[in-house]
Protein backbone atom coordinates (compact mmCIF):
# COMPACT_ATOMS: atom_id res chain seq x y z
CA UNK A 1 0.00 0.00 0.00
CA UNK A 2 1.38 3.37 -0.95
CA UNK A 3 1.01 6.37 1.43
CA UNK A 4 1.65 9.66 0.96
CA UNK A 5 1.50 12.76 3.92
CA UNK A 6 1.01 16.17 2.98
CA UNK A 7 1.68 18.95 4.90
CA UNK A 8 -0.98 21.27 3.74
CA UNK A 9 -1.37 23.65 6.85
CA UNK A 10 0.13 26.41 4.81
CA UNK A 11 -1.97 26.04 2.23
CA UNK A 12 -5.68 25.67 3.57
CA UNK A 13 -7.44 26.15 6.95
CA UNK A 14 -9.71 22.90 6.61
CA UNK A 15 -6.86 20.68 8.07
CA UNK A 16 -2.90 20.70 8.99
CA UNK A 17 -2.14 17.33 6.92
CA UNK A 18 -3.70 14.80 4.08
CA UNK A 19 -2.68 11.26 4.50
CA UNK A 20 -3.35 9.72 0.83
CA UNK A 21 -3.45 5.41 0.66
CA UNK A 22 -4.24 3.37 -1.43
CA UNK A 23 -6.34 -0.07 -0.87
CA UNK A 24 -6.00 -3.46 -3.11
CA UNK A 25 -9.51 -3.99 -2.45
CA UNK A 26 -12.74 -2.85 -2.17
CA UNK A 27 -12.76 -5.42 0.74
CA UNK A 28 -9.60 -4.50 1.64
CA UNK A 29 -10.74 -0.38 1.69
CA UNK A 30 -13.63 -1.69 4.06
CA UNK A 31 -11.31 -3.27 6.83
CA UNK A 32 -8.87 -0.14 6.33
CA UNK A 33 -12.20 2.35 7.01
CA UNK A 34 -13.17 -0.24 10.21
CA UNK A 35 -9.46 -0.26 11.36
CA UNK A 36 -9.02 3.54 11.17
CA UNK A 37 -12.02 4.75 13.03
CA UNK A 38 -11.72 2.32 15.46
CA UNK A 39 -8.78 2.77 16.18
CA UNK A 40 -8.79 6.71 16.45
CA UNK A 41 -12.37 6.30 17.42
CA UNK A 42 -12.75 9.90 19.66
CA UNK A 43 -10.21 11.37 17.03
CA UNK A 44 -12.96 10.58 14.21
CA UNK A 45 -14.91 13.69 13.33
CA UNK A 46 -16.58 12.56 10.58
CA UNK A 47 -16.75 9.87 8.01
CA UNK A 48 -17.56 10.55 4.16
CA UNK A 49 -18.01 7.30 1.62
CA UNK A 50 -20.56 5.06 0.96
CA UNK A 51 -19.36 1.19 2.17
CA UNK A 52 -18.78 -0.14 -1.30
CA UNK A 53 -17.54 3.67 -2.45
CA UNK A 54 -13.72 3.71 -4.05
CA UNK A 55 -12.96 6.79 -1.69
CA UNK A 56 -13.31 7.41 1.70
CA UNK A 57 -12.71 10.26 3.41
CA UNK A 58 -12.17 10.10 7.21
CA UNK A 59 -12.64 13.71 8.70
CA UNK A 60 -10.06 13.62 12.24
CA UNK A 61 -10.61 18.05 11.97
CA UNK A 62 -6.49 18.65 11.78
CA UNK A 63 -5.60 15.67 9.84
CA UNK A 64 -7.75 14.08 6.78
CA UNK A 65 -7.44 10.64 5.47
CA UNK A 66 -8.50 9.71 2.10
CA UNK A 67 -8.75 5.89 1.55
CA UNK A 68 -8.71 5.33 -2.30
CA UNK A 69 -9.07 2.31 -4.61
CA UNK A 70 -5.64 2.78 -7.09
CA UNK A 71 -8.22 3.91 -10.34
CA UNK A 72 -9.89 6.45 -8.35
CA UNK A 73 -6.92 7.66 -6.51
CA UNK A 74 -5.13 7.99 -10.19
CA UNK A 75 -8.61 9.87 -11.29
CA UNK A 76 -8.45 12.69 -8.94
CA UNK A 77 -5.16 13.16 -8.17
CA UNK A 78 -4.75 14.61 -5.07
CA UNK A 79 -1.03 14.67 -4.72
CA UNK A 80 -1.22 16.71 -8.03
CA UNK A 81 -3.63 19.46 -6.62
CA UNK A 82 -1.15 19.85 -3.82
CA UNK A 83 1.73 19.54 -5.39
CA UNK A 84 3.54 22.68 -4.04
CA UNK A 85 2.83 21.05 -0.65
CA UNK A 86 5.11 19.72 1.23
CA UNK A 87 4.88 15.44 1.41
CA UNK A 88 6.39 12.11 2.74
CA UNK A 89 6.12 8.93 0.72
CA UNK A 90 5.89 5.53 2.30
CA UNK A 91 5.59 2.35 0.24
CA UNK A 92 5.00 2.04 -2.81
CA UNK A 93 4.86 4.06 -5.68
CA UNK A 94 2.81 7.20 -4.16
CA UNK A 95 3.14 9.17 -7.35
CA UNK A 96 5.04 11.70 -5.96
Amino acid sequence: MDIVVIDVSGHTVIADAFVIATATSRSHLESLTDALTEDLDDAVHHVEGARRSSWVLVDCRDVIVHLFLDETRAFYGLERLWGDAPAVSYGGDAGR
